[in-house]
């Protein structure tokens, strides 16, 4: 089957003008998987941005190579000036007082195929910004290759989420397992129910202060913001849902998973580990390499 087209029939089910690809670890597929979104949508006029940098043909930390992101014409890319191919020439479509890491953020326009590196605005309020732009461009749909932090931007919309997992974040597929099954609880926190007492949090909500609800035995429920306020993860969040009645004020929608079953030093069986993070996760886990849905 088309993987990236399963994807895209789930993500755009409920009218969602925006997909964000966030990972549970470095290598997970997230290119991958925004290749697969990309080859599925192709026809239609995309929008596309990172919250990292994606798209190089090295890792800037260790030197691996890196899937690259081969644009078709057409494309509206929101990144920064100085990443930006000399050629093949891009069609500029805007400017921006936005910054990146490497300075100015700007929107242009594919015109011929070519590789591309995305290094969008680092802030989830940039992040909003970029892809209400590149709608007003004209891009139908906008992807967002992007940090599990920095999808606040999405918190309360009618966007959708993919979280990709792979061989490359973890030593087992136990674990792997594991930490993509706590990251999709994280993100899929439930809303706050307003008929029920509550204590509301500013801020994120910590391991410390988990401790203290804990402690003095707390009923009422905890509300952050949107799920990314919580700054726990795997078995210390697990700790914190059993003990504390979790909300957010703006719910996530987490539509699917993808997994990369090789990774630079080890390698899980394809099959076996798309369907331990169906059945963990609860939610249609998609290999992107093999084009395949876990039954």
């Amino acid at each position: 089957m088309n993987a990236g087209a399963g994807l895209l029939d789930l993500a755009l089910r409920d009218g969602a003008a925006a997909i964000a690809v966030v990972g549970t670890g470095k290598n997970a597929g997230k290119t991958v998987t925004t290749r697969a979104l990309l080859e599925a949508l192709r026809g239609r006029c995309v929008g596309l941005t990172s919250i990292g940098r994606d798209g190089e043909a090295v890792d800037i930390g260790d030197a691996s190579p890196k899937p690259r992101l081969r644009l078709e014409p057409g494309t509206i890319v929101a990144t920064a000036r100085a990443v930006l191919p000399v050629s093949p020439a891009s069609e500029i479509l805007d400017t921006s007082d936005l910054m990146t890491a490497a300075g100015p953020l700007l929107y242009a326009r594919v015109r011929t195929p070519a590789p591309y590196e995305l290094l969008g605005a680092p802030t989830a309020s940039g992040v909003r910004a970029s892809l209400d732009r590149m709608r007003a461009l004209g891009a139908e749909v906008t992807l967002l290759d992007g940090a599990v932090d920095r999808v606040a931007a999405l918190a309360g919309g009618d966007e959708a989420i993919v979280v990709a997992t792979g061989a490359a974040t973890a030593a087992t597929v136990e674990e792997a397992v594991d930490d993509v099954r706590a990251l999709v609880v994280r993100l899929r926190l439930p809303a706050v129910d307003e008929r029920e007492p509550a204590v509301r949090l500013d801020g994120a909500l910590t391991a410390t202060m988990v401790a203290a609800f804990a402690a003095r035995g707390e009923t009422r429920q905890i509300v952050v913001g949107d799920p990314t306020r919580i700054a726990l993860a795997g078995r210390a969040f697990d700790g914190a849902m059993r003990r504390l009645k979790l909300r957010c004020e703006r719910p996530l929608r987490v539509v699917a998973v993808t997994v990369a079953s090789i990774g630079t030093d080890r390698y899980f069986e394809p099959a076996g580990f798309a369907r331990a993070v169906a059945a963990a996760t609860g939610l249609p886990t998609f290999d992107v390499y093999a084009g395949a849905r876990a039954a």
